[in-house]
């Protein structure tokens, strides 16, 4: 049995760029940076940085360049894959390695973004009050939760 499947979390380096094929089909092409923070033998704080390069295709490439943009939290889910090609100045072959989307969803809002919050590769939409500058919260009971009246 094999497996090619990546999931990634992070900010995009930059603001996505959309093109077209020669078919019409759309294509969308980002930067996606990942963070990884753990302590070393000696108890100090260390991080990491990588970074995916990512490639949506269709109406989800649309979606993506219209929200998304530099500094934007989102999740990708996909799959890898490594494309070669001869540099025409050089003669020498080059490669690059890409996440090929399946699925992308777009992560919190935050201050400084305009990605949507929320949204899908399924029937992406802006939230209807993001316009107006509303955000939907959540309104949670005043009162206090007894532990006992939960049923398991």
């Amino acid at each position: 049995m094999y497996l090619n499947k990546a999931i990634v979390i992070g900010n995009l380096t930059r603001d996505p760029e959309l093109r077209s094929l020669p078919s019409g089909i759309k294509v969308c092409t980002f930067s996606l940076a990942t963070n990884r923070v753990w302590k070393d033998k000696n108890g100090a704080r260390q991080e990491s940085t990588d970074y995916h390069n990512v490639v949506v295709f269709g109406r989800q490439a649309e979606t993506v360049a219209q929200y998304m943009k530099k500094g934007s939290s989102i999740l990708v889910e996909g799959r890898m894959q490594t494309r070669s090609w001869d540099d025409k100045t050089t003669g020498e072959k080059k490669y690059r390695t890409e996440i090929v989307a399946d699925r992308t969803q777009f992560g919190p809002k935050g201050g400084a973004t305009t990605g949507g919050a929320g949204t899908s590769s399924a029937g992406s939409q802006a939230p209807a009050k993001e316009s107006s500058g509303e955000v939907d919260a959540i309104e949670y009971p005043e009162e206090d939760i007894n532990p006992e009246d939960i049923p398991f």
